[in-house]
């Protein structure tokens, strides 16, 4: 059984993510279509050992697609998933545009898989924030055993979750800085290179961001909507990876040693916890892995039953790409593809 897939913004790094993770997981696949927008027709993307030419989103027929998977940004979201998915495509969307609409499902396989039978009211299903995706992931088997009152998370975020442009714009700050240029600042707010910067998204009237207030939502939405949840949100000088401080103040006593076993016979997650020089992982290590790492766990003893953590995890992976791709497989494993 194999299935007609598309892969909306198939230029971009997230789309590029997609393509690869389709066949590092050999998802079956009868035809891969790689769209985009006018001003990359014919450009090639890799898939395997194969060239795609892109071809052009608005003249794109979506009749014959079993899976659209949407990595365009909202406003292509806006227009064109909603079309695919009346063609019969099921739309699996990364952007935010449908997460917190509650006829959609927003789906972390390893957390709330169940969830993507809810996907026939409008044929969408929606991937989380990337910082929210393996924060859930790692929060999940602590909430099963002693349920979650209350997080604290401080993230420290690639500029990859930003983008290719904003990628560069590290890449070209830090060459300049070397040579004595001044930084230019351009899609972010203040020089990223050798610097970090406490905004992603934008302010809201409460003085949150709204980076910050989609991972409260959200987590809300796919973990459980009594856990209180208080973010801060940064954008670190690094180019993949997401990392995040994370503590929790849990119903029921849990004691470090037990909650480490715990993490490390859940899905999707690999603890490296040792209380020794290097005894963690790094951003720079997650590159190119699928699982979210669980390091420094630790008993906070500031408050009742609670728990510190580090987690870091590929943010094009986790965060965006190898999510969305488990939620195709998930809706394959429950049996919603047929041909």
């Amino acid at each position: 059984m194999t299935f007609n897939v598309a892969v909306v913004g198939a230029t971009g790094v997230v789309g590029q993510e997609i393509l690869t993770i389709l066949q590092e997981r050999l998802f079956p696949i009868e035809e891969i279509h790689a769209l985009a927008s006018r001003a990359s027709i014919g450009r090639e993307v890799s898939f395997g050992d194969r060239d795609l030419k892109c071809k052009d989103l608005e003249q794109f027929d979506f009749s014959s697609i079993d899976i659209a998977l949407f990595a365009a940004g909202s406003d292509v979201s806006r227009t064109w998933a909603p079309r695919a998915a009346e063609a019969g495509a099921i739309v699996i969307d990364n952007s935010s545009l449908f997460r917190m609409e509650m006829n959609v499902p927003l789906v972390v396989p390893e957390v709330n898989a169940a969830a993507v039978d809810g996907y026939k009211a409008r044929n969408i299903i929606a991937n989380p924030n990337c910082s929210t995706a393996q924060l859930v992931v790692a929060l999940k088997p602590l909430h099963d055993r002693a349920k979650i009152r209350r997080v604290i998370v401080s993230t420290y975020q690639s500029t990859s979750g930003a983008g290719r442009e904003a990628m560069d714009e590290l890449f070209t700050q830090t060459k300049g800085i070397y040579v004595n240029d001044t930084p230019s600042p351009e899609h972010f707010t203040k020089q990223i290179a050798f610097n970090v910067i406490p905004h992603i998204d934008v302010f809201m009237e409460d003085g949150a961001t709204k980076e910050e207030w989609k991972m409260t939502a959200e987590t809300k939405k796919i973990l459980d909507p009594r856990i209180k949840l208080f973010a801060t949100c940064v954008r670190v000088p690094t180019f993949v990876g997401h990392a995040e401080a994370v503590t929790v103040e849990l119903e029921e006593p849990l004691e470090a040693d037990e909650a480490r076993e715990l993490l490390r016979e859940s899905p999707g997650l690999m603890v490296v916890d040792k209380r020794e020089d290097g005894g963690y992982v790094t951003p720079v290590e997650c590159v190119g892995e699928f699982a979210t790492f669980v390091s420094r766990i630790r008993t906070d003893p500031t408050v009742d039953n609670g728990l510190a953590f580090w987690c870091v995890s590929d943010n094009l992976r986790k965060g965006a790409a190898l999510n969305a791709v488990q939620i195709a497989e998930t809706l394959l494993n429950r049996g919603h593809l047929t041909v």
